[in-house]
């Protein structure tokens, strides 16, 4: 984005304040964004700032929604990398309101434009944002299955074992239900396996795993 531009300008003084705790101004700033819009590009971006600043989730996903109208109606290079974001937002707005399938979609989409991101702890950022969408969705639509790989990790984590964890959480944290996004998980817990280093419970609960994920392929 163009740090020149009007519009981008107010939105950058917005984010300022809101770093500072000053919401209302932020909120200010946000608003005339809005207003000074000359085009659908200008829009996308102040209702994308907007969008975190309404009082309720009905006035944020309506938000959430004109951004994502806007960018479409943009549709070219200088939107693209904003689609997993604004997919994104989109489901944790449905989610908030309890519409499970309308947010698991939006997800599905966000989790298809993951690619289009900037390498960099933004994008991994929001992958992992995208991939925590689409686990809380999958539970809600597939009814209460406890994760193995979940509980795996809460025994790593009361134990402090940053070593495991290093290795497991990453691939679990960005996983997109693809099948490499798999194959990461399952390598990881194979490899944590073969160390045979983890407490007794911790290895045969690996075990299990690594065989409920690995049946039928």
């Amino acid at each position: 984005m163009d740090p020149s531009n009007p519009v981008v300008r107010l939105c950058t003084q917005g984010m300022q304040a809101e770093g500072q705790g000053r919401a209302d101004e932020a909120r200010d700033l946000f608003l005339q964004a809005w207003k000074a819009a000359q085009d659908d590009y200008e829009a996308c971006i102040a209702a994308h700032y907007l969008a975190r600043h309404q009082p309720t989730p009905e006035e944020t996903l309506h938000w959430n929604q004109e951004c994502l109208d806007r960018a479409d109606r943009v549709g070219d290079e200088r939107v693209r990398g904003f689609y997993a974001s604004l997919h994104g937002n989109m489901g944790r707005s449905h989610l908030e309101l309890g519409q499970v399938d309308q947010a698991r979609e939006h997800f599905l989409q966000a989790a298809r434009r993951v690619d289009d991101l900037p390498a960099g702890q933004y994008g991994d950022w929001l992958r992992h944002c995208v991939a925590e969408g689409l686990r809380s969705t999958r539970a809600a639509t597939a009814g209460d299955t406890a994760d193995p790989v979940l509980e795996i990790l809460g025994k790593l984590c009361a134990r402090a074992d940053l070593k495991a964890l290093s290795l497991l959480l990453p691939a679990y944290m960005g996983d997109l239900g693809t099948a490499d996004d798999g194959e990461r998980i399952t390598t990881a817990l194979r490899m944590l396996h073969a160390e045979r280093r983890l407490p007794a419970d911790e290895q045969a609960a690996v075990s299990r795993a690594i065989t409920l994920r690995t049946a039928g392929a």
